[in-house]
C-alpha cells in the first residue's frame, strides 16, 4: 500500500530548478535521470529527495523529486533546507585547515595544546589524527552512552566545557596512528578547538568565514526553535509505517561531526570553493583529498582529512556520506571528470541508500563511471545459504523471528519493516550470492533478490556456528 502510494506522489510533486541552459545534460539524459531517480525512491520508499549535479562547479541540474514534508504536502525543490549529516565533516575540516593556513593551528601539535584537561594518554594524539579518524578516542555516540541518564543521552543539554569533560573519560581504542576508526567524537573535538583558537562558536565561524563569503544564504546549523524557510521535515521508518524524527537536545544538533543545513543550491558555491582556491590553497586541499597513512602503511584510497578518497573504474572520487535524524546524504566529485553529483534525503540511513543513487546518477552523465553489475559469485556455503533462504520465507509468512534469529547476539528485527522493504513477487525470486565476508567472529553473506529492474539486498550476518544474528533488507544498487 505505502509503495503505491509513495509513487503517487513522488510523481506527482516533482519540482525543478535548472541552471542557465547550461549544455552539459542531454535532455535524454535528464530524462534517465529522473526515471531512475523516480523509481529508485519508490524503492527504497523514500519521501523525498534533492538531487545536484554540477560540472567544473557550476551547477547543471539541481532538482527536487517527491515531498519535503508529508503532512503538508509540500514539495522538494532545489531549495529545500536539508540536514547536512557527517558530509559537514568536510566544513569542519575545511574550518580546521583555514586556521592551519593563518598559523593558529598546527597539525602536529598534540590535542593536549588545546585541551589542557586531557589525561597524559592524549599526548601523542595530534590535530591531524582527529581529522583523520586515527586518534583511538572512542565513540561518544553508542547506544548504550546516550541512553538517558547516561553522559551522552541525547534529550540533555551540555555546555562545551560539559562535553569535554565527558569525552576525555573515554578509553583509547588504540594508540594514535596505529589504526582507523571512524568515531564522531574525533570531530565533536574539533568544533570545540575552533570555538577555543577563534574564539567564536564552530557554527559562527562557518557563517563568518564558509557560508556568508560563498553566498551560501540557506546554509546554517540546526535549530529547532528559529523559523528557517524551505525547512524539511526527517522521517524514520518504523515498522513498515513513517515517523517524524526523534527530538534531541540542542546540544546534540550543535556539534561539528555533522549538523548544518544546506540546500543543493547553495552547494553549488561550496562545490566552486572547492575546484578554486577560494577558501584554501592547492597544496592543502591536496593534502584534505590523500588518505591518512596509519600503521606504518599508506594506501591510495582510504580517508584523508573530512573526505574519503577511493577510485571507481580508475577515476579518481572525494566524498563523504552522512546520516542524521531522518536524513541521509552522499557527496561525490569526481576529480578526473570534473564531475559532482549530491543527493540529500529525508528518510533514516536504515532504509535510504543516497550513495547507490549518485553512482548510477554518475553514470548515467559519465558512461566511464557506470559500474558493471554484480555478478553472483560460486557459494561455499550452499546448504546454510538453502536453509536460511527457507527459513527467511517462512519467517516473513509467520513473523516469529525466532524461527531464524537463534544465535547468541542476535539483534532485534523487524518483522513489518522487512516486509515493506521487499520487491514485489520476490519469494519466486532464487536468491544470488554476490559477496560473503568475515569479520572476526561474524560472517556476512549478501544475496540478491526480486526480479529484473527490481531488486533487493539481503544481508544476512550470522556466528561461526552458523547461527543467524543479523538480517537486513537494503537498496540494490545495480537497479538502474
Amino acid at each position: 500500500m505505502f509503495r503505491t502510494l509513495a509513487v503517487s506522489f513522488i510523481m506527482m510533486s516533482a519540482s525543478v530548478a535548472f541552471a542557465e541552459n547550461k549544455p552539459a545534460l542531454s535532455p535524454e539524459q535528464v530524462q534517465r535521470i529522473d526515471r531512475y531517480v523516480t523509481a529508485e525512491m519508490a524503492r527504497q520508499r523514500i519521501p523525498g529527495l534533492a538531487l545536484g549535479i554540477y560540472k567544473n562547479g557550476d551547477a547543471v541540474l539541481t532538482k527536487g523529486y517527491g515531498l519535503a514534508n508529508i503532512e503538508l504536502n509540500v514539495p522538494m525543490t532545489a531549495d529545500s533546507v536539508l540536514q547536512s549529516g557527517s558530509v559537514g565533516k568536510s566544513f569542519t575540516a575545511t574550518a580546521v585547515m583555514m586556521l592551519v593556513e593563518q598559523g593558529k593551528i598546527h597539525l602536529e601539535d598534540s590535542i593536549t595544546q588545546y585541551f589542557p584537561e586531557a589525561p597524559d594518554s592524549w599526548k601523542p594524539i595530534k590535530v591531524a589524527n582527529l581529522l583523520s579518524h586515527t586518534s583511538g578516542i572512542a565513540a561518544y555516540d553508542t547506544p548504550e552512552l546516550q541512553k538517558a541518564g547516561m553522559p551522552f543521552d541525547l534529550r540533555s543539554d551540555f555546555s562545551e566545557a560539559e562535553m569535554v569533560g565527558k569525552i576525555v573519560k573515554l578509553p583509547l581504542d588504540f594508540n594514535a596512528d596505529e589504526g582507523w576508526s571512524y568515531e564522531n567524537t574525533n570531530f565533536v573535538l574539533l568544533g570545540i578547538m575552533i570555538h577555543r583558537v577563534s574564539g567564536h562558536h564552530y557554527s559562527a565561524f562557518l557563517h563568518d568565514n564558509i557560508f556568508s563569503p560563498l553566498g551560501m544564504k540557506s546554509s546554517r546549523i540546526i535549530s529547532d526553535t528559529d523559523i528557517i524557510p524551505n525547512r524539511v521535515a526527517g522521517y524514520e521508518m518504523i515498522g513498515g509505517t513513517l515517523r517524524n524524527q526523534e527530538w534531541v537536545s540542542p546540544t546534540f544538533n550543535s556539534t561539528a561531526d555533522g549538523t548544518i543545513y544546506f540546500t543543493v543550491s547553495d552547494i553549488e558555491y561550496w562545490d566552486r570553493a572547492l575546484s578554486s582556491e577560494k577558501l584554501l590553497q592547492k597544496d592543502t586541499l591536496q593534502k584534505m583529498w590523500t588518505p591518512y597513512p596509519y600503521g606504518g602503511k599508506t594506501a591510495d584510497e582510504g580517508y584523508g582529512f573530512g573526505w574519503e578518497i577511493h577510485f571507481v573504474n580508475g577515476h579518481k572520487v572525494i566524498e563523504h556520506d552522512g546520516a542524521w535524524q531522518g536524513f541521509t546524504t552522499s557527496y561525490s566529485r569526481y576529480i578526473d571528470d570534473k564531475l559532482t553529483v549530491v543527493v540529500l534525503t529525508n528518510l533514516d540511513s536504515d532504509h535510504s541508500n543516497p550513495a547507490a543513487v549518485v553512482r548510477a546518477v554518475a553514470g548515467i552523465i559519465e558512461p566511464k563511471l557506470e559500474l558493471a553489475p554484480r555478478k553472483a559469485i560460486t557459494d561455499d556455503k550452499e546448504k546454510f545459504s538453502q536453509n536460511v533462504w527457507k527459513e527467511f520465507q517462512t519467517l516473513m509468512q509467520s513473523g516469529d523471528s525466532q524461527k531464524l534469529f537463534n544465535g547468541e547476539g542476535a539483534s532485534v528485527v523487524d518483522i513489518a519493516d522487512l516486509r515493506k522493504s521487499l520487491p514485489d513477487n520476490w519469494a519466486e525470486s532464487v536468491p544470488e550470492l554476490i559477496t560473503r565476508t568475515r569479520e572476526g567472529d561474524r560472517t556476512r553473506s549478501v544475496y540478491k533478490i526480486g526480479k529484473d529492474n527490481d531488486k533487493r539486498l539481503l544481508e544476512v550476518v550470522s556466528n561461526t556456528e552458523d547461527k543467524v544474528v543479523g538480517l537486513s533488507v537494503n537498496a540494490d544498487p545495480d537497479n538502474r
